[in-house]
């Protein structure tokens, strides 16, 4: 199978409902006016990616529900990622040792606010982390802000640890990049943001239920091998091997279509799996079961918002020719 027939497949297949905010288009005109006040150097190609890349379409589509103000923290927080995966790897890609200091000087921020320098993060990166941090700051409590920043901790020693791949020229087996690309997707990351969306933080023990810990991380594995098909030939030439269907070949010894067709079993598999366990979520009580459906949602949210966001973004190559063109949903609104 080849990878632009994979995505159709999948996306028809996907069991989840797409949703995207109201205010999706209005948060993305903003962020584009935004942008340039924070001394990010826009010339006409950056701002045209940018604007293609419909970030806030993407926030949107994982939190549907969320007021306009929140979405646009929720997108300057998504652009933050972006911009810093843009900046890990692409063609100028920062080494090993500044992605540790870009790593050290967020967190620093996220614990100690904006008013302390933080070595390793400056420019508009500070400056948008910074604006998309205040209100997160100010209404959620410790606990909460303690369990995004070490989200955060995981993606970016994640992203340290592919680029300390890439510069030893150390290509993963298929095990190892699973457990690694759960970290660098940044998936654990939105689903902590759900809570500050919908103002309903989960007490520790029940954010780290097994179970749910268990769908979470499948929950990634689908929205991060779907990226993978989409990325495969960018990856081909740039990630050194860091691609589920990369590792397939490598492991198994295979043709790039035989491992094309194991990475769509190995994501029907994994969607089967998904649905099952999260029918089988028990209740934690009154006073706790909005919270667990509003993470199961966004979890589910994550995938879905994954695939329709692939198909319409500029990021993806293949998603602007061939069969993906006028795939059923792209572009729209709400469906």
């Amino acid at each position: 199978m080849r990878t632009g027939e994979a995505l159709q497949a999948l996306r028809a297949e996907c069991p989840v409902q797409a949703r995207l905010s109201p205010h999706a288009d209005r948060v993305q005109e903003w962020l584009l006016g935004l942008l340039p006040d924070l001394g990010l150097a826009l010339d006409d190609a950056a701002l045209h990616r940018l604007t293609r890349g419909a970030f806030a379409r993407y926030a949107g589509r994982l939190y549907p529900d969320a007021s306009e103000a929140d979405l646009r923290v929720l997108t300057v927080l998504f652009t933050w990622f972006f911009l810093v995966d843009d900046a890990c790897d692409g063609p100028d890609r920062l080494t090993s040792e500044q992605i540790r200091g870009l790593r050290n000087g967020t967190l620093t921020l996220l614990s100690d606010g904006p008013r302390r320098r933080q070595a390793g993060l400056s420019g508009p990166l500070r400056r948008l982390l910074v604006l998309a941090w205040r209100e997160p700051r100010r209404r959620m409590p410790a606990r909460w802000r303690s369990r995004f920043a070490d989200a955060v901790a995981r993606h970016l020693d994640g992203t340290w640890q592919e680029a300390v791949n890439k510069e030893a020229g150390r290509r993963p087996g298929v095990d190892e990049y699973v457990e690694l690309r759960r970290a660098t997707s940044a998936a654990e990351v939105s689903y902590a943001l759900v809570e500050f969306a919908g103002e309903r933080p989960l007490p520790d023990p029940v954010y780290h239920h097994p179970l749910l810990r268990q769908i979470a991380d499948i929950g990634n594995d689908l929205l991060s091998w779907y990226n993978d098909l989409a990325s495969l030939e960018r990856d081909r030439a740039t990630a050194g091997g860091h691609n589920l269907v990369l590792a397939i070949e490598a492991e198994l010894a295979v043709p790039s279509a035989k491992a094309v067709d194991l990475a769509v079993e190995r994501w029907r598999e994994s969607m089967r799996q998904f649905v099952a366990l999260r029918a089988a979520v028990p209740s934690f009580g009154p006073t706790l079961d909005r919270a667990v459906s509003d993470h199961l949602d966004v979890v589910a949210y994550a995938v879905r918002g994954t695939i329709d966001w692939t198909l319409e973004s500029a990021r993806y190559p293949i998603s602007k020719e061939g069969p993906l063109a006028n795939a059923s949903g792209i572009g729209r609104g709400p469906s």
